[in-house]
């Protein structure tokens, strides 16, 4: 009986280490790669491709690696964003070694400020999740056209996932005060 007793109180102590590693911050470098700040050769090249790929959490940093001075990263609005408006960024970093912090959950808008980049498809939205999903381990996963279209419904698999977790988690939590 001690030996379930302890193994359950390992697994769960396990668990609970798992769950917290998964919150850390996090430093993504843009487009995995360090030169993937450039004007896209196709739209599946499109660093928004990357991004509806990758989950973004609160804390996280975003790191672009590119050649100073030749280009800059923008931090603007969505109405920026869609007009590729350069003009009244949020934030402007040109250094070459740009880090930035996604401090809330949202949508994050960021385009090349060197001229006509933006319009060739150099840029990129971030959606970071909101604290409730990241430690369910679902996310809505948007697309950046979700924000320029209309909503889309979350699907009934989804709901079904998260209360499927909320059960095992239940059920692991349970084990542990027993």
């Amino acid at each position: 009986m001690a030996a379930s007793s302890s193994s359950s109180a390992s697994f769960s102590l396990v668990l609970l280490f798992l769950l917290f590693g998964l919150s850390a911050a996090r430093e993504i470098l843009v487009g995995g790669k360090p030169d993937a700040w450039i004007i896209p050769s196709s739209q599946s090249d499109s660093l928004n491709q990357w991004a509806e790929r990758s989950r973004f959490q609160v804390g996280d940093h975003l790191v672009w690696k590119y050649e100073g001075g030749k280009d800059s990263v923008l931090q603007v609005s969505k109405e920026d964003y869609v007009n590729c408006k350069t003009s009244n960024p949020i934030g402007e970093y040109s250094d070459g070694n740009t880090k930035v912090k996604l401090d809330r959950p949202g949508p994050f808008y960021f385009i090349s400020g060197a001229n006509g980049h933006c319009e060739k498809g150099q840029k990129l939205v971030v959606i970071v999740l909101t604290p409730r999903n990241r430690h369910m381990g679902i996310s809505p996963a948007p697309s950046p056209a979700e924000f320029e279209g209309p909503a889309v419904a979350p699907t009934s698999s989804a709901t079904a996932l998260q209360g499927g977790l909320m059960a095992a988690l239940v059920g692991v939590l349970a084990l542990w005060f027993l």
